[in-house]
């Protein structure tokens, strides 16, 4: 499972990265977003856009208003940038994401860097 995982992690930062060369940094994030699916889409990995991640307290559905930018393969949450800096705000959403929705792991990926290496960031769920 971790093999495939990481095959899977791979594949989705090679899409981040196509988008980034192509688009160059700077740009709306809506934009990255639009562009990332469309290479998702050529690459045949399937996703979920806007997917709403349940918070579930005492056994009752709250209604927090979270959503995962992407969902790719039902196993990564994707949550894309275009930021100055990647603060501990993003990494957070993210984690709380995926302790909430039991996936394995997640991409935070901030386009408006130079180098696309310089801003991804792989985050694994909170274990109780």
């Amino acid at each position: 499972m971790e093999e495939n995982l990481d095959s899977l992690c791979q594949k989705i930062i090679g899409a981040a990265i196509e988008v980034h060369k192509t688009m160059g940094p700077g740009l709306l994030e809506k934009i990255y977003l639009q562009s990332f699916c469309k290479e998702l889409d050529i690459r045949g990995l399937m996703y979920e856009r806007e997917k709403q991640i349940p918070l579930v307290y005492k056994g009752q559905l709250l209604d927090a208003g979270l959503r995962a930018d992407l969902i790719v393969e039902n196993l990564v949450i994707v949550e894309l940038k275009s930021v100055l800096d990647l603060n501990h705000v993003f990494e957070a959403q993210l984690i709380s994401y995926l302790t909430l929705s039991g996936m394995p792991t997640g991409l935070l990926i901030n386009f408006n860097v130079p180098s696309l290496k310089d801003g991804i960031k792989r985050l694994f769920p909170i274990r109780k």
